[in-house]
Protein backbone atom coordinates (compact mmCIF):
# COMPACT_ATOMS: atom_id res chain seq x y z
CA UNK A 1 0.00 0.00 0.00
CA UNK A 2 2.85 2.51 0.59
CA UNK A 3 4.35 1.64 -2.48
CA UNK A 4 1.28 2.86 -4.12
CA UNK A 5 1.25 6.18 -2.31
CA UNK A 6 4.81 6.95 -3.02
CA UNK A 7 4.01 6.30 -6.45
CA UNK A 8 0.96 8.56 -6.47
CA UNK A 9 2.78 11.54 -4.96
CA UNK A 10 5.81 11.17 -7.19
CA UNK A 11 3.28 11.13 -10.90
CA UNK A 12 1.18 14.23 -9.03
CA UNK A 13 4.42 15.88 -8.90
CA UNK A 14 5.30 16.07 -12.16
CA UNK A 15 1.90 16.51 -13.58
CA UNK A 16 1.77 19.71 -11.10
CA UNK A 17 5.00 20.87 -11.74
CA UNK A 18 5.11 20.25 -15.45
CA UNK A 19 8.52 19.79 -15.75
CA UNK A 20 10.64 15.98 -16.31
CA UNK A 21 12.38 14.50 -13.42
CA UNK A 22 15.91 15.95 -13.14
CA UNK A 23 17.67 12.56 -14.13
CA UNK A 24 15.75 12.49 -17.16
CA UNK A 25 16.72 16.44 -18.20
CA UNK A 26 20.21 15.30 -16.92
CA UNK A 27 20.40 12.90 -19.43
CA UNK A 28 19.30 14.93 -22.14
CA UNK A 29 21.66 17.76 -21.25
CA UNK A 30 24.67 15.58 -21.60
CA UNK A 31 23.75 13.86 -24.80
CA UNK A 32 23.29 17.20 -26.16
CA UNK A 33 26.18 18.78 -24.69
CA UNK A 34 28.29 15.57 -26.21
CA UNK A 35 27.20 16.07 -29.23
CA UNK A 36 27.73 20.33 -29.48
CA UNK A 37 31.74 19.21 -28.24
CA UNK A 38 31.70 16.51 -31.25
CA UNK A 39 30.42 19.06 -34.01
CA UNK A 40 33.17 21.72 -32.23
CA UNK A 41 36.10 19.20 -32.79
CA UNK A 42 34.75 19.15 -36.52
CA UNK A 43 35.18 22.97 -36.74
CA UNK A 44 37.96 23.46 -35.49
CA UNK A 45 39.60 20.29 -37.33
CA UNK A 46 40.28 18.12 -34.32
CA UNK A 47 38.76 15.50 -35.67
CA UNK A 48 39.21 15.44 -39.64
Amino acid sequence: MAEIAKNQLKSDSVMKTGKFPYTFRTAWFLLLLGINFVVAAYYFHIIE
